[in-house]
């Protein structure tokens, strides 16, 4: 069974009818990072074409080397992949210097076999800086094939791109191609579940708080409600920047180009920008990257399944047969 991309978004789209937002969301100043690292301030273009998103009512957000233990929901009474697999396991602890959360992989909501690969318990432990700082200049993901971050719900998140595997669609947009399932994820090889892309929907457990998840990085991953001032009373949606300028069946970073002009409450080439707070952050997108779109700050170091190459899809985790070679596609 095939999910496509477009029934996804309808979810999205039905979660952001119902909402509100003052007059200023429509005449907004929107910060973002530059290429050189340095901050360059856009006033927008009023827009009545993206209805104003909500905000969810949980909307306390950690403040800057805070632990961010109330954006993680608790799963201890949602449905689970299924009654023959092991419920989700996640645990958020602080040190003085970093986050680290601990999740077996398994998603909190139907599986749906998408892929040929099964699903299993997975060992992931994410380290990632309590307080992050942007990097003089930006780090390309474009030939990045492993793990940019983590869900809140203990899922790793992945990039724009697939594997090799199916060759006509090597290294392309797994959601152009319609291989993700309601909630942006599928199994690889090693019957791992990740996300390619997130929906803020109910059915995914990703509504809580507008924070939906964490970079390698360190800075968190917003849904696509963007707060326009600290206590977060204005909101508008923010859009990716990206335009489809190839086909991005394979070889996806060659068929996008990044393009702010004419775009209201656009975020920059990394999918994000800096909040009202000051502080940077990364937005979840219904367009190309979808979630990062490169590393604003340093990604930590990992370790283990954290630090290992997307695996490639070709039939495993439990459906038998060898890994098909996997590598970056060539020239990104």
């Amino acid at each position: 069974m095939k999910i496509s991309r477009h029934i996804a978004l309808a979810a999205v789209a039905f979660t952001l009818m119902a909402c509100s937002s003052s007059s200023d969301a429509d005449n907004s100043t929107v910060t973002s990072l530059a290429e050189t690292g340095e901050e360059t301030t856009t006033t927008e273009v009023a827009s009545t074409e993206v209805p104003a998103p909500d905000v969810p009512a949980n909307s306390a957000l950690p403040a800057l080397g805070e632990c961010p233990t109330a954006v993680f929901p608790d799963l201890t009474a949602v449905t689970g992949p299924g009654e023959e697999y092991a419920m989700p396991e996640v645990s958020i602890e602080c040190t003085d210097t970093e986050i680290v959360v601990t999740s077996n992989g398994m998603p909190s909501y139907t599986y749906e076999p998408l892929t040929p690969n099964g699903l299993n318990e997975q060992a992931w432990v994410w380290r990632v800086p309590l307080k992050p700082t942007v990097a003089a200049s930006t780090t390309s993901i474009a030939d990045v094939l492993g793990t940019l971050g983590f869900t809140t719900t203990g899922l790793p998140i992945y990039g724009p791109t697939e594997g090799p595997v199916p060759t006509d669609q090597a290294f392309g947009d797994p959601v152009y191609n319609g291989i993700l399932d309601t909630c942006g994820g599928h199994t690889g090889y090693a019957a791992d579940y990740h996300n390619h892309a997130l929906y803020s929907d109910v059915y995914c457990n990703l509504t809580s708080s507008v924070i939906v998840g964490y970079a390698l990085d360190g800075f968190p991953i917003y849904n696509s409600v963007g707060c326009l001032d600290v206590d977060c009373t204005d909101t508008a949606q923010f859009v990716s920047g990206y335009d489809m300028t190839g086909d991005p069946t394979s070889y996806s970073w060659k068929a996008y180009t990044y393009n702010s002009s004419g775009k209201t409450n656009v975020l920059d080439e990394c999918n994000g920008r800096i909040g009202p707070d000051g502080t940077y952050r990364y937005h979840v997108t219904d367009a190309f990257p979808y979630i990062i779109g490169c590393f604003a700050g340093t990604s930590a170091t990992q370790t283990g399944n954290a630090a290992a190459d997307m695996p490639p899809m070709g039939g495993g985790g439990g459906g038998g047969g060898n890994p098909p070679p996997n590598g970056p596609p060539p020239n990104g």
